[in-house]
């Protein structure tokens, strides 16, 4: 697309940013609704965060995504926070309109559109084991809770810090049950049989690593894995749900759907259904990581 002086321009910041994706969905979007908007990345040290939010603010910049490691530092930098990104403890959307910049987190809605899209899974009423404690893990345990769910466990290698992750989200959650479990207890299929879904918020199996012990057998049915890795396309943790039987996602459709928000965000237009996902799809098939 031509790039002009009416063009409008969103994009992300993050370090380093070279991998991002977000660049292929979003321009994908705009040319398929003949938007001249253009999407750029913008690597940001994070001792310059300051400088380059007030920059982008100061060139008209419509929005920009926020990614590692600036989704909490930009948040004392922002005029206004939404509830709910305040209550994750992070920003990965800010929108611009007259110099004013409103922080929100697409994140969850990405997480639980996902969910119900390729899983055709609704957290409301369902038990749900959370593994990982970091940002990730906050953002699904806070998104799970909001959309219903009335107990979420967070398993991690840290059984402190998910304790910690637990006591700050209780009192902003009253209608779910938190628990803290040690990553150990992944091999008790008992306690697994617990669960409708169990949502993987780490790294693990990026590096066709897999989760320690887990068990995924004689569990009931209907029970669901969704991993937030999606790549490789097939993860462990999918290989071994299908083992099993056990119906499975990674996280491309979360990742797509975060973006649909954030698009809708900035835009006030729904990107074409499909499009973002049909853009990354094309990517890949192309050798991309």
């Amino acid at each position: 697309m031509m790039i002009t002086g009416k063009t409008t321009l969103a994009g992300i910041i993050g370090f380093p940013i070279a991998h991002s994706l977000s660049p292929v969905m979003h321009n994908a979007a705009f040319a398929e609704l003949g938007l001249d908007w253009n999407f750029v990345p913008f690597p940001v040290h994070p001792d310059r965060l300051a400088e380059a939010v007030a920059g982008l603010s100061a060139l008209g910049v419509a929005g920009f995504n926020v990614t590692i490691p600036h989704k909490v530092a930009v948040m004392p930098l922002l005029d206004e926070v939404s509830d709910e990104a305040r209550l994750i403890g992070a920003v990965n959307t800010v929108v611009v309109r007259e110099g004013r910049l409103t922080g929100h987190n697409t994140d969850g809605i990405g997480l639980v559109a996902a969910l119900r899209e390729k899983l055709s899974f609704s957290p409301a009423g369902r038990s749900v084991l959370v593994v990982g404690a970091g940002g990730a893990g906050r953002s699904a345990v806070a998104s799970l809770a909001l959309s219903g769910a009335t107990r979420v466990e967070i398993a991690n290698r840290s059984v402190e810090k998910a304790s910690d992750l637990c006591l700050s989200l209780a009192p902003r959650l009253p209608g779910c049950s938190l628990g803290a479990v040690s990553l150990e207890r992944l091999a008790d299929p008992g306690y697994l049989a617990g669960f409708d879904l169990l949502v993987n918020t780490t790294s693990v199996g990026m590096k066709d690593d897999s989760l320690p012990g887990l068990s995924l057998a004689g569990l009931k049915e209907g029970f669901a894995v969704y991993d937030m890795v999606y790549a490789p396309p097939v993860t462990p943790l999918m290989k071994e749900a299908a083992r099993h039987g056990i119906a499975s996602a990674n996280g491309l459709g979360m990742l797509v759907a975060q973006g649909e928000a954030a698009f809708y965000l900035w835009t006030g237009v729904r990107p074409p259904k499909g499009c973002m996902e049909r853009a990354l799809t094309a990517y890949h098939s192309l050798g991309k990581p």
